[in-house]
């Protein structure tokens, strides 16, 4: 190659290996969350997220709940769960999602994640309305969403109502359950038991109850029934993107210049 030709060439090379450099290890990615039930069906508080290590347990199926999982899953605000989150793995990318999910509503957000320390997603939601019933996953290490290499493995989780989980910390009573009008949170008892599946008394009790969403329940759940699904999807950075451009303009500049010699070379004479 020409000297003159070979230096955007190298500038190129140079520049694509500094945004690899600049983006290794992170990821920039967008979480996107729906409500897939029917219109007079169930909703979801908030959602609380994080990106750890696969250190994080805030409950386990057949045992009693504690404060980090019943923050959410009778309140729905989760501060417990994400101090909780915190402390267990100061390094993780934590946030929440969206206000109220109605039904057949979405709502987004983005983070910058290590993608290399922590590749597991954890998550939990209150499920509204309800006294104690969420979404979330037992095993902190159940959803890997990141290969070793950094690349997103998984693109979206889907819950059943098969899925949902009664905490078993809060006695079961519609007149004191979240998101039904004129209930009286201040009536909550205890339940003393412990974390099982079970979404039949969302709809056994709470069909008929008019919901702080404007709408009266009237929810038809199988055990097979999408209720919720979570989708992530790749944001390339602007710092990357800033990095690479210079670079593929001189490649551009390049094959340019030599499609000019080759055209040069075919019309001299021989």
């Amino acid at each position: 190659m020409h000297e003159r030709l070979a230096i955007p060439f190298r500038l190129a090379a140079a520049a694509a290996a500094l945004a690899f450099c600049a983006s290794a290890g992170a990821a920039q990615i967008q979480v996107t969350i729906e409500n897939l039930v029917p219109a007079t069906g169930i909703s979801f508080a908030p959602l609380h997220v994080g990106f750890g290590s696969g250190s994080f347990d805030s409950f386990n199926i057949g045992q009693a709940a504690g404060p980090e999982i019943v923050s959410v899953a009778e309140l729905g605000g989760g501060s417990e769960w994400q101090a909780a989150f915190a402390a267990a793995e100061p390094n993780a990318t934590r946030g929440t999602i969206g206000g109220a999910l109605l039904p057949g509503a979405s709502s987004s957000a983005t983070f910058m994640v290590d993608a290399t320390s922590n590749p597991f997603f954890t998550f939990a939601a209150m499920v509204l309305p309800s006294n104690d019933h969420f979404i979330g996953n037992d095993s902190p290490m159940q959803y890997r969403l990141f290969n070793a290499a950094g690349q997103l493995a998984i693109t979206s989780i889907v819950q059943y109502a098969g899925d949902i989980w009664d905490a078993g910390s809060e006695t079961f009573d519609p007149a004191a359950a979240a998101f039904v009008v004129g209930s009286v949170a201040t009536d909550r008892s205890a339940e003393n038991g412990v974390v099982g599946v079970d979404f039949a008394k969302l709809q056994t009790a709470f069909n008929g109850q008019e919901t702080a969403g404007g709408y009266v329940l009237n929810s038809a759940l199988t055990t097979g029934s999408e209720v919720y699904r979570i989708s992530f999807q790749a944001v390339p950075e602007p710092e990357s993107l800033a990095l690479m451009l210079p670079g593929l303009l001189a490649i551009g500049w390049v094959g340019r210049q030599r499609r000019k010699q080759s055209a040069g070379s075919a019309l001299s004479p021989v």
